[in-house]
């Protein structure tokens, strides 16, 4: 059983941590807090051992009553991989120690893809990242367009994709973040940088994207018009997505009209944190005209990722080598349906 320690304990590190703490071939070890904040109490309450990444602050934890285990130097010397889940433009800095402590390193899509020197998604480049030191899991967005265009893709070609995102203005505990009463360009100029991601693990895929924020927390919101190579009816669309892992098919008509009523959705499948690790496209969205395939679909930003980390602690420590059984150990002890 291989050692996992995750090095930053907020919005993506805490569902990682549980995430592999339910897998059979790999366990936490230790995970990271520079703040002795309710994440971190949290942390040691789960069996967690809890290390600080900033030691000048152990007595601010001491002060607070939280136990800890060591600092994050001690914490390199007990793993085999680290899930680097820091605030974005950490990462990058710290693969360098990393590398000096002969340690593997995962990191998130707010890293640059050239400071890393890889990217990942388990459906696109699974057998890229084996054995590798080093790889960016893509982010919340470039995920969600890679868990639905590959098997398009693969089941009829693909000649050009254009999407318009509708981001959530921040996550739910982001307080500090807007917008609040209004729409932003984001960026104002196009194409946004979510196409140029998506190609750093779908190689060669021909798509342009724009972007713009939104005043909600709950998801993100995918536009997709996808011009395709090859005939293809929506029936068979349909069936290809519903055999998708980490795809569902939602119907508005059913009452999952909105990203709202899907989080709800989510809270009834009893989920942890009402995560929704799936992709949710609307089946009414589904149609093709004159070779143009469109459709909608709802990303949850806090969660997408999490099964793809673990797939890629999977792919690097050379656990499996076959994307497809991977995912399904992942989903699996996860509890993950679609």
């Amino acid at each position: 059983m291989k050692s996992v320690g995750i090095n930053g304990y907020g919005t993506i590190g805490k569902r990682v941590a549980d995430a592999v703490a339910a897998q059979e071939d790999m366990k936490i070890v230790g995970v990271t807090k520079r703040t002795p904040d309710f994440e971190s109490k949290m942390a040691v309450q789960k069996g967690y051992p809890l290390y600080i990444s900033v030691p000048e602050r152990e007595e601010l934890f001491e002060e607070v009553g939280i136990k800890v285990t060591g600092t994050v130097d001690d914490l390199y010397d007990e793993v085999d991989i680290m899930v680097d889940c820091t605030p974005e433009g950490i990462g990058a800095k710290n693969k360098e120690i990393y590398k000096k402590q002969g340690l593997k390193g995962i990191f998130q899509g707010g890293e640059k893809h050239d400071q890393i020197g890889q990217s990942f998604n388990s459906f696109a480049n699974f057998k890229d990242a084996i054995g590798a030191d080093y790889v960016r899991v893509v982010s919340c967005n470039t995920t969600g367009l890679c868990r639905t265009l590959t098997p398009i893709r693969d089941l009829c070609g693909i000649k050009k994709v254009r999407a318009v995102m509708v981001r959530r203005g921040a996550d739910p505990g982001q307080v500090k973040k807007g917008p609040i009463n209004s729409i932003v360009p984001n960026p104002p100029t196009v194409p946004s940088h979510h196409g140029p991601d998506v190609q750093t693990v779908l190689h060669g895929l021909n798509i342009t994207t724009m972007a713009l924020l939104v005043p909600t927390t709950l998801m993100h919101q995918h536009n997709l018009m996808v011009e395709l190579e090859n005939p293809v009816d929506v029936e068979d669309i349909i069936e290809t997505l519903e055999k998708t892992p980490r795809v569902t098919l939602v119907e508005a008509g059913k009452g999952l009209g909105s990203t709202a009523e899907i989080m709800e959705y989510a809270r009834d499948l009893g989920r942890p944190r009402s995560d929704l690790f799936e992709i949710a496209v609307w089946k009414e969205s589904l149609n093709v005209v004159d070779g143009e395939l469109y459709y909608m679909q709802a990303v949850h930003q806090e969660s997408d990722v999490v099964p793809e980390n673990v797939d890629a602690i999977r792919a690097m420590l050379e656990l499996e080598d076959d994307p497809a059984k991977s995912i399904e150990k992942t989903n699996k002890a996860m509890g993950i349906v679609g």
